[in-house]
């Protein structure tokens, strides 16, 4: 793989080739001008919806393209492929098309939506293992399964033939649009889409503007990219799973490195935003990892004006399960949503005070747990709070501390912190 990486560099005609390999399997997915998010941002916004293929992301692309060029003799054993959740459905459905036993192992803590998923789409000829916390867990126990029984590994990004069917998507956006496209925000998790999009696009339309965009708690490409060299990150934060890995691929990095302009990153709560905005107000159900384009274009707002700007909506997978979870973060990005130590006074009636007293005409208790069941008025309570503009937390804080409520304030300390959301 090393010396793959020193000269791999997809080119136009793989990606046209991997392109015809897809017909009948991948459909060429709607480039659609999107009026709200145009007004918005004063520029022609059109929205590439990966998120109406059949498994409901563009992974299915990069994962036929892939398993369809293998050879009978190096499928006899099955073919393996670690996956968060996406491209396990893309390969699932193409060892179903394909008649090819797969292995697939996940991470424990994907959305059971997506272990559903993938058992519906590979019928008889996909066994499911669900191991570890994150992708990279999963991973090296697909290495090891690979190894012992000498099956071929269906990587999800860092592969020659899963980057060029990812390419397509690219392809398919130069031939759709009428008029030349300015940017395109992408999101990046192991690189493939980008990869393989940026390629076809700077080789096609070399004058537009590729934008990666990846989880703020995941920066795995942003921190290689800016060290100039693979970089592993100890620790990340696994919500947006579609795009949370600790390390990209070597292919992927030197393509990205040469490819992207831009690499930046959002905050999970800004995704959560961006998901309930979409859902309530344009109808569209996405993922995390979905919706990551279109949550960083505020960053962007003065450089996009007046442009064609093309985001890509990669992935619809979201388990309805989650729901209260992207509603709390999207809460506490926007802070109005505050979590305290409240001290009862030792006085009767301190509750009552506390409730009518304390708390604001629109402020909402949200939780409320004693962390003693002894005397509830005079003990020390968890209380989370909603608040309806940011600007009413200070008052808040003064009136509690006035009053001897106030114990502590629980969302400046993540070590306290993590065990409430």
């Amino acid at each position: 793989m090393k010396d793959l990486q020193k000269t791999y560099f997809p080119t136009v005609k793989a990606i046209k080739s991997a392109a015809e390999k897809l017909q009948g399997i991948a459909s060429i997915s709607p480039l659609e001008e999107h009026q709200r998010f145009s007004d918005k941002y004063h520029c022609k916004m059109l929205f590439k919806r990966e998120d109406l293929q059949q498994v409901r992301s563009y992974k299915i692309r990069g994962a036929y393209n892939k398993i369809s060029s293998l050879t009978n003799e190096e499928t006899k054993n099955g073919i393996v492929c670690a996956s968060a959740g996406n491209h396990a459905q893309g390969v699932a459905l193409s060892c179903q098309l394909l008649k090819i036993k797969g292995k697939i192992f996940m991470p424990a803590t994907t959305p059971n939506q997506k272990v559903e998923q993938v058992k519906m789409f590979g019928k008889e000829f996909v066994e499911v293992v669900l191991i570890g916390d994150t992708f990279d867990d999963s991973y090296h126990k697909a290495i090891e399964e690979c190894e012992q029984y000498n099956k071929p590994l269906v990587h999800p990004f860092n592969d020659p033939k899963v980057i060029e069917g990812q390419g397509t998507v690219g392809l398919e956006i130069i031939q759709q649009s009428d008029i030349p496209i300015d940017y395109i925000f992408i999101p990046v998790g192991g690189g493939g889409l980008a990869s393989g999009l940026s390629s076809v696009v700077k080789a096609l339309s070399p004058e537009t503007k590729i934008i990666g965009v990846e989880p703020a708690g995941a920066p795995s490409m942003s921190k290689s990219i800016k060290k100039g060299e693979l970089v592993q990150l100890n620790k990340i934060e696994k919500f947006v799973d579609g795009a949370s890995v600790k390390k990209v691929g070597d292919l992927t990095f030197e393509i990205c490195q040469k490819n992207l302009d831009v690499m930046t990153t959002v905050h999970e709560g800004k995704i959560c935003q961006t998901i309930l905005e979409m859902y309530n107000k344009d109808a569209i159900v996405a993922e995390p990892a979905g919706v990551m384009s279109i949550a960083a274009l505020d960053e962007f707002k003065d450089e996009i004006k007046g442009k064609t700007v093309v985001c890509l909506v990669s992935g619809s997978n979201n388990d309805i399960t989650r729901t209260a979870e992207i509603k709390e973060r999207a809460l506490l990005y926007a802070n109005l949503k505050h979590y305290f130590i409240i001290k009862f006074p030792q006085r009767p009636g301190a509750l009552r005070e506390f409730v009518v007293d304390m708390l604001g005409p629109h402020d909402d208790i949200t939780h409320f747990e004693y962390t003693k069941k002894v005397n509830r008025e005079n003990d020390v309570a968890v209380v989370g709070i909603q608040l309806k503009t940011q600007e009413d937390l200070q008052p808040l804080i003064t009136k509690l501390k006035a009053h001897n409520f106030f114990g502590d304030y629980l969302n400046d300390k993540p070590e306290l912190f993590q065990f409430l959301v």
